[in-house]
């Protein structure tokens, strides 16, 4: 308690420390919050943004932004094995057909 006082500056936050965060996270060895990057600030200096989200808060979570997974070691090379397939499917149907 005597660590919690020194370290928040909000002396009103030390209850929701102990009543709401601590039974919230009591069976959680690790992995309380998550951190989410926002675009950078371009008008001003660019620097690197971020929001610091609590897991298990009652608050809808904040959209994870979307990978293009189609660049991704595995797909381009699953991409590459289906075209593979499939010029090596149409050069045997062109091979099969019987010249005029």
């Amino acid at each position: 308690m005597r660590m919690a006082d020194f370290w928040l500056t909000e002396k009103d936050l030390i209850p929701k420390l102990f009543q709401v965060l601590a039974p919230r996270y009591q069976g959680q060895n690790g992995g309380y919050t998550r951190m989410l990057q926002i675009p950078n600030r371009n008008k001003q200096d660019r620097a690197k943004m971020a929001v610091i989200e609590y897991k298990g808060n009652c608050l809808p979570p904040l959209p994870l932004p979307r990978r293009d997974s189609n660049l991704t070691l595995l797909n381009q090379l699953l991409l590459g094995l289906r075209q593979d397939q499939e010029a090596s499917i149409h050069s045997s149907h062109t091979s099969e057909k019987p010249g005029i």
